[in-house]
């Protein structure tokens, strides 16, 4: 009776030792494969572990409350350009020191054995591209022949170092480098003292950079549409008799996304619009005089609403590639239509902007 009881309350083996017997029922005892096997194994399960936490992506962050930490005591608001930028530099921090860090250049396991997060990662990269060189070219200066911003002039090419190197410079090296001059220039945004650093929230000013997210928008809405495949006409020269164009092309193509390249550009497009949403938001606090002049703050508002589902979480395992009205889903179209709706809010944008 006491051998039952001292059965029942002894502890259940864990998983090293059910990894140990396991071991032991194959493996010849003191076998030198014996030890190989059970590293491997730990190895795997660690690599598994690891593969599934760093594959997440980071919640959002609060664009106002990121800015505060910039301003200095006693300031009552934000001073203009402030959210948008301490937004953009949220975002590569995000990219810089989310779970696993920056993972789209790793040449070591988990890392490289990983597709979605480096893609989702490469999406949201090239939306602050698009903003930092909106801030240099743009937003930072009163006209095309005024002098640009020298904290911007050296960050904004720092954020366009290429996305996979690894060594000799990393690219996360380069893109800290460039957090530096774009923290600088934060800076000396915040402090009345400093005149030379400007942000100019004007309709003209927002309207240049809503074009370069309507061409990014468009672009990844027809990637995600090629997953089912179709034959397309070429447009590239209506509107014009005398067009030309480079090369000879066929007038009608088969355009369809490579099966093993769907879910690439799923993760890539939901990456970009977390980082947009971000910027978007931000641009409203910056740009709310404007907005309100031109009657168009519940227009970008609808942009956001529009662009807010793309991060809902995904259910299934794996992206699914159904045909349109087939029997399972297609995630590709559903991301597809939420950017086509959120492209044409930003096309109605940049009409009201450019209205009297």
């Amino acid at each position: 009776m006491s051998d039952t009881r001292s059965e029942a309350a002894a502890p259940k083996p864990g998983f090293a030792r059910r990894v140990q017997d396991l071991v032991d029922d194959y493996v010849p005892q003191g076998g030198w494969l014996k030890v190989l096997l059970v590293i491997l194994a730990v190895y795997l399960v660690v690599v598994l572990v690891l593969g599934v936490l760093w594959s997440a992506a980071p919640e959002p962050f609060d664009v106002n409350a990121r800015v505060t930490k910039y301003i200095p005591r006693g300031a009552e608001a934000p001073p203009t350009g402030a959210v948008t930028t301490a937004a953009l530099i949220g975002v590569v921090e995000t990219l810089l020191e989310k779970r696993g860090g920056f993972l789209y250049n790793d040449r070591m396991p988990p890392g490289v054995y990983l597709d979605n997060m480096p893609n989702w990662e490469y999406g949201a990269l090239i939306q602050a591209r698009d903003l930092g060189r909106a801030m240099r070219e743009v937003l930072s200066r009163s006209q095309s022949q005024s002098k640009e911003d020298p904290d911007l002039a050296i960050a904004e090419p720092r954020l366009n170092f290429q996305t996979n190197s690894w060594l000799l410079p990393a690219s996360e090296s380069e893109y800290r480098d460039g957090l530096k001059y774009f923290r600088r220039y934060l800076e000396r945004l915040t402090q009345p003292e400093n005149p030379d650093a400007d942000f100019y929230a004007r309709a003209d000013n927002l309207r240049d950079y809503l074009s370069m997210v309507n061409s990014r928008l468009g672009s990844l809405s027809q990637r995600l549409s090629a997953s089912v495949g179709q034959r397309s006409l070429s447009t590239s020269l209506t509107g014009d008799p005398r067009a030309l164009r480079s090369t000879l092309a066929d007038p009608e193509q088969d355009v369809k996304t490579p099966w093993a390249e769907l879910d690439d550009v799923f993760f890539e497009a939901r990456g970009s619009a977390w980082a947009l949403l971000h910027f978007l938001r931000a641009l409203s606090a910056d740009f709310e005089d404007v907005l309100e002049n031109k009657n168009a703050t519940v227009s970008l508002k609808q942009i956001i609403r529009q662009l807010e589902p793309t991060q809902d979480a995904i259910w299934s395992p794996i992206i699914l590639n159904g045909t349109g009205f087939g029997f399972l889903a297609n995630h590709s179209l559903v991301m597809a239509s939420y950017l086509s709706r959120a492209n044409a809010g930003v096309i109605d944008l940049r009409n009201l902007l450019d209205s009297g």
